[in-house]
């Protein structure tokens, strides 16, 4: 899973895009654009820097970009709460710089192409013959305001298609808008001001269309033009790793861990506290639920959109904690996510928070799924020889990202700790191959739970899935069919989670990206199946709540309902059982095992018996 803080910085992207005219050809219109923009002022104008006050989502900050006007090289440090970073683009390398130092590259993804689209706004590319290599297109006039706008869809060489729309009456850049997948972002730009004889706009907001209360706005509060500046001014700087240490200097830490709904969880402690319930997840961030922060008097700040496979969206938060530590490693001086990322029901456990990509990133980081132990490692110290298959990856944000086929189709797979999933398909993927009709037997159900509530899919069992030279047969097989969230974000295919990975040794060297696929000896428990009962459980007070019936499943043909309460299972209290447990033995029982359930439905209890069959 993936959360984290977002940048938008429409100040550059408005300079470049500036104005129009009630024309209807993108030729007229772009032409006006450049007249009432400035004209002749861009000329000679190298690079130009821009200072501003952030605010919204409860955050406040600053940052100052820097924009090469010409090759469309950017670079931005910010601040923002208790939080500061950086990220660029200098031409090949998209990167992002964390509160902690670090720097990924990232090269998987969407990364890449909105990096080009935005360096050929930048660069003001659509001003030179042929539109600069893009495609131009006239969308008519539409509302905006109180005023009409001439759009334009544009879409930059190796870059995503996006919206530019021009307002009729002054001529200048009203909005832009721009879908990727699901999500869909408008950058509204609006006071204008003329620097040095061009018009910059001083004021833009940002709406990712999650609601009013997850605006944006970026506030202009200097303007300067610089002269050509080297591309290392754009380069990824040389990355710092602030404040960690393993206990008596060692070079490697080892601690056990329990393997919960193929989700990894450990102990960790926070300023001291502990040990705390934390989940693993080698893709996410390092996050504190509310409740923790609460309870260890951790000060909370902002509440930016959180997403993940659901199709709500959650609170995100920022805060910042003197250390954390997991087995000997400690991190001082740690900005951290605060989101209540998985319900205690869906996991039934206590979950306290999340160690995770922020951390691992530091080390050469093993999982043993087998031995139920992971290893921190110093890269200096890590010799790969036994590790396994390595298999090469980018950074799709902080997931890991690798080339793989599913049934043949090649695609880019997400490597990701915190799924309990085998394998999930994105849905424009799933749609594009028409994989429904090609595996006919399967059911439509709730396979996860997560930020954003319940994922829904079609469940069925796919041939073969490779990953890099790795074989992986009859795998379980989710198409997903949400319509917002990660899965329906058509810049990746597939998402590889821990009912996959825990047949093995999964090592992850992260400075060199490289991850290696070791085998397990000996038999991997709970290993391929799915459910066989037809619903999906939720613990709560009075036992197991069904969220969910699959359509003409067991339980549906027993009268089971969405809604209803199990409070026994084979005659036991379902208040004495986990719920991991039950769902446990509902995926692992023989086909044609009969489980008897008490039910509590509207205050009513009644006796129901659900045979076991295979659903796909």
């Amino acid at each position: 899973m993936r959360y984290g803080i977002v940048l938008f910085s429409g100040v550059a992207l408005a300079s470049a895009l500036g104005v129009a005219q009630a024309a209807t050809d993108p030729a007229s219109i772009l032409s006006a654009y450049r007249a009432a923009s400035g004209g002749n002022a861009w000329n000679g104008k190298a690079v130009m820097k821009t200072v501003s006050k952030i605010t919204g989502q409860g955050l406040a900050g600053t940052d100052t970009s820097v924009v090469d006007l010409r090759q469309g090289y950017s670079t931005d440090h910010f601040t923002l709460g208790p939080a500061s970073g950086a990220q660029g683009f200098d031409g090949k390398n998209v990167w992002q710089q964390g509160p902690d130092g670090a720097v990924n590259l990232e090269k998987g993804g969407d990364a890449l192409p909105l990096a080009l689209d935005q360096a050929y706004f930048n660069a003001n590319l659509w001003w030179r013959a042929d539109f600069g290599g893009a495609q131009v297109k006239a969308l008519g006039n539409k509302p905006c305001g109180s005023s009409t706008c001439s759009v334009l869809k544009i879409t930059p060489k190796g870059g995503l298609p996006l919206q530019a729309w021009f307002d009729t009456g002054t001529h200048l850049l009203d909005r832009t808008v721009q879908t990727v997948g699901a999500e869909t972002a408008t950058v509204y730009m609006s006071d204008y001001r003329s620097v040095d004889g061009v018009k910059v706009p001083y004021k833009t907001v940002t709406d990712t269309g999650h609601g009013k209360q997850y605006l944006q706005t970026m506030t202009v509060t200097a303007v300067t033009f610089l002269p050509e500046q080297p591309v290392a001014v754009y380069a990824p700087p040389k990355s710092v790793m602030r404040g960690i240490s393993i206990a008596g200097g060692a070079t490697q830490t080892t601690f056990p861990f329990r393997l919960i709904n193929n989700h990894i969880y450990a102990d960790a402690w926070v300023d001291g506290h502990g040990p705390l319930l934390f989940i693993f997840d080698t893709g996410g961030q390092n996050i504190l639920v509310p409740s923790t922060a609460k309870a260890l008097g951790i000060k909370i700040e902002g509440a930016m959109p959180g997403m993940g496979v659901g199709n709500k969206t959650a609170n995100y938060g920022l805060a910042k904690i003197a250390s954390l530590r997991i087995g000997d490693a400690t991190f001082e001086n740690q900005v951290v996510g605060v989101l209540d990322f998985e319900p205690n029901g869906v996991e039934g456990v206590d979950i306290k928070g999340m160690v995770g990509f922020t951390a691992f990133k530091r080390f050469v980081t093993r999982i043993d799924y087998g031995g139920h132990q992971m290893t921190l490692i110093d890269p200096d110290h890590f010799n790969p020889k036994d590790a396994g298959t390595p298999i090469p990856f980018v950074f799709d944000g902080d997931l890991p990202e690798v080339t793989g086929t599913f049934d043949g189709i090649p695609g880019k797979f997400q490597i990701d700790t915190g799924s309990r999933a085998a394998l999930t398909l994105t849905g424009p993927f799933a749609k594009q191959h028409d994989l429904r009709a090609k595996n006919p037997k399967g059911v439509v159900a709730v396979d996860g739970w997560g930020v954003g509530g319940a994922a829904h899919g079609y469940v069925t069992r796919g041939k073969l899935l490779t990953i890099g030279p790795v074989k992986i047969p009859g795998v379980v097989t989710t198409l997903s069919m949400q319509k917002k969230g990660a899965f329906a974000m058509p810049s990746y295919q597939g998402n590889i989670g821990g009912a996959i990975l825990k047949r093995y040794v999964v090592t992850f060297d992260y400075a060199k990206h490289v991850m290696y696929l070791k085998p397990i000896t000996g038999r991997v428990a709970d290993l391929d199946t799915y459910d066989r009962s037809g619903m999906w459980i939720n613990q709560a007070q009075d036992g197991m709540q069904v969220m969910d019936v699959t359509a003409h499943g067991p339980a549906e043909q027993a009268g089971i309902k969405a809604g209803d309460v199990i409070t026994e299972v084979n005659g036991k209290p379902a208040t004495s059982l986990h719920v991991y447990d039950l769902r446990r033995m509902l995926r692992d029982e023989a086909s044609g095992t009969v489980v008897h359930f008490t039910v509590l439905h509207d205050k009513q209890t009644r006796k129901v018996v659900v045979t076991l069959r295979d659903q796909i």
